[in-house]
């Protein structure tokens, strides 16, 4: 099953399941998405209201995540490319919530910087939570996938060693379109995560090769931090990012990136000026 949060025209919120290009309304069984996700009803919700899907303004799949977790270096091939060293354990930073934006909206390219990148992800929502989970039941604790875009600043990411600056600007993780849920995702070994600027693909490389899977990324940060329902874990992006080019490629206001995830459809957003 496919599930979007969106805000209507008057500025309300919802959420509901999507079939086709027809959103099944479930906002007044729960508050939002990641309510119902915790009450463990996400399946069973029905509704008689239905809303055409371009009627909305889609929101971020889970708009109010308690945390936000991303994995640094996590594909092979992006960890040359920066010249890291291998590690033993996941490299984890956080996102803000409010840093996050939605298929269809612009990222704002902020004033203050012109080394804007892009970075194609898998996004791993949480549907149950708990401490210390362990590898072998860690996937029975995810409600679903989406894509995700942890578009990043560059040089303010490089102010420091800390990755913080250049990873909280507002607009600049995109998520989206949809959650898919596990069973209609499938077997992901062998899906792609493909970005494409302007049409040209920059980044492409299956889901089997993250060095640590996914199983291994919730075990890890369960065991630092309680996991909680909706709590989202952006799982790290493949080689090709802009910054180590040659030269360097940027995007710039009026250019279109996108990430394709199979299942996970295509989030799109176009680049705007502050």
């Amino acid at each position: 099953m496919k599930y979007v949060s969106f805000t209507l025209s008057d500025g309300s919120a919802g959420f509901g399941r999507l079939h086709g290009d027809t959103i099944e309304v479930l906002s007044s069984h729960a508050a939002d998405l990641k309510a119902a996700i915790d009450a463990g009803t996400l399946a069973t919700l029905g509704s008689e209201e239905q809303l055409a899907l371009d009627s909305v303004t889609l929101a971020p799949v889970i708009p109010n995540p308690g945390k936000v977790f991303c994995v640094g270096h996590n594909y092979e091939t992006h960890r040359q490319e920066t010249g890291r060293a291998a590690t033993e354990y996941p490299s984890i930073f956080v996102r803000f919530a409010d840093s996050l934006g939605a298929h269809n909206q612009p990222i704002v390219m902020p004033k203050v910087s012109t080394d804007l990148d892009y970075e194609g992800e898998l996004a791993v929502i949480i549907g149950k939570g708990g401490r210390y989970i362990s590898e072998e039941d860690a996937m029975s604790h995810v409600a679903g996938y989406a894509c995700f875009n942890d578009a990043s600043v560059r040089d303010w990411q490089w102010h420091s060693r800390q990755f913080t600056p250049g990873k909280n600007f507002p607009t600049t993780g995109p998520f989206g379109p949809f959650m898919v849920t596990p069973d209609e995702a499938g077997d992901l070994s062998e899906v792609n995560v493909t970005t494409k600027l302007n049409d040209q693909i920059v980044q492409q490389q299956p889901i089997g090769d993250m060095i640590f899977p996914i199983a291994t990324v919730i075990a890890y940060i369960s065991s630092f931090t309680p996991l909680k329902p909706g709590d989202v874990i952006a799982s790290g992006t493949p080689g090709g990012v802009g910054a180590k080019r040659t030269p360097p490629l940027w995007m710039k206001p009026g250019d279109t990136v996108t990430v394709e995830i199979g299942p996970m459809g295509t989030l799109s957003n176009t680049i705007v000026a502050e």
